[in-house]
């Protein structure tokens, strides 16, 4: 049985070894099920033939940060300089340097729900106090509300777009609104979740690196787990201005000092060979091939805008709260899923589960046949 309790082990292994047990299709966590490119395995083969296999410096190899720099650029046309760039072990890790670096005990944090579970433990770690606001039933910010929990003990909001787990992506002017409440509150930092920043649809995504005032007060957390479909690598970056970027470095070199060499060596040859835009088509295909596998099924989809999520709402199928009908459709059709419920503080529940479309055509094809079947 799966449990949800603050002491169990994450929603992700439960589902995940549920889905073992039942020989179910695993579209609960959020992996991809591809090949990588055949160039950046070439590229990491060279770097361990060549011998990388020692310390980097600790912030991180100069070549692959100069190459994230030239990405960004190309990609956002944001400059963003190397020496304002962390080389991570994965995002997480990004996430709990980073609000260990900002956060200080008896501070405050705004967590937008439903929002990712690591956000919640570090700030818990540091002695600082979580404060949940709920996200709109849509997925989209009420800035009233946000606004109204701040408080002068607040020391940083943790925003993410695109969003796991819904798949809405923020539009320019909720980050104006962002910008407003920042004025009022000079001692609030932001932590900008973008581990999906390739994966936005329909329309272009917007970074909080596109509007100086938030960029200066931002740290900005990015994936190659994410964007090279590699997410056992466990390798990401954060970007951040210098006053910040110093602080966190405090805490990087004592967490993990340096991440992995050969990896970081066989990116930066690679990068530049890198398109965004085609790792947005393949994902924008397999979108459309899961709707459109759905539409005869008695699922309605909400709106995916980005990620590789899709958000399915089984209120016309069940009464059963999210988590009971997520173990249920495991076991009896054969899929797992993610009941969003678990990301709230409060346990809403508005009869939604998450999907995980990074996955084979062949996969997709038989996962959609199944829940079509129900």
């Amino acid at each position: 049985m799966v449990k949800t309790t603050k002491n169990s082990p994450s929603i992700f292994s439960q589902m995940t070894q549920l889905a073992l047990e039942h020989g179910a299709i695993n579209l609960a966590q959020g992996f991809p099920n591809m090949p990588i490119d055949s160039r950046l395995k070439e590229c990491i083969a060279a770097a361990v033939r060549s011998e990388h296999h020692q310390y980097s410096p600790y912030q991180g190899m100069l070549d692959l940060r100069q190459e994230i720099s030239k990405l960004i650029q190309r990609t956002s046309g944001v400059l963003v300089n190397p020496h304002e760039i962390l080389i991570t072990a994965g995002a997480t890790q990004g996430i709990f340097t980073s609000v260990q670096a900002l956060v200080g005990q008896g501070d405050e944090v705004i967590l937008l729900d439903p929002c990712y579970d690591c956000y919640e433990l570090p700030v818990v770690l540091v002695g600082a106090k979580p404060v949940h606001v709920p996200l709109n039933e849509d997925y989209l910010p009420d800035w009233e509300r946000i606004e109204a929990a701040m408080t002068q003990k607040t020391r940083l909001i943790v925003i993410n777009s695109p969003h796991n787990p819904s798949g809405r992506v923020w539009e320019e002017q909720e980050y104006r609104e962002l910008e407003r409440i920042l004025a009022k509150f000079p001692n609030l930092h932001i932590l900008s979740d973008e581990v999906y920043e390739y994966l936005a649809f329909d329309r272009p995504h917007f970074s909080v690196r596109n509007a100086p005032f938030l960029s200066e007060r931002s740290v900005v957390m990015a994936s190659f787990g994410k964007s090279l479909q590699a997410t056992g690598w466990k390798i990401g970056y954060l970007t951040a201005p210098e006053a910040l970027m110093n602080r966190i470095l405090q805490v990087h070199q004592f967490l993990v000092f340096s991440v992995n060499s050969f990896v970081q060596k066989g990116i930066a040859d690679f990068l530049s060979e890198f398109s965004a835009t085609e790792v947005n088509r393949d994902y924008r295909s397999r979108r459309a091939r899961f709707s459109s596998g759905l539409e005869k099924s008695k699922f309605r989809l909400l709106p995916c805008e980005g990620t590789y999520f899709q958000t399915l709402d089984y209120s016309q199928i069940s009464d059963e709260n999210d988590v009971d009908f997520a173990i249920r459709l495991t076991q009896e059709a054969g899929v797992a899923s993610i009941p969003i419920s678990v990301f709230n503080h409060d346990r809403r529940d508005l009869k939604h589960l998450r999907f995980c479309f990074a996955k084979t055509e062949e996969t997709l094809i038989e996962a959609t046949e199944r829940l079509c079947r129900i």
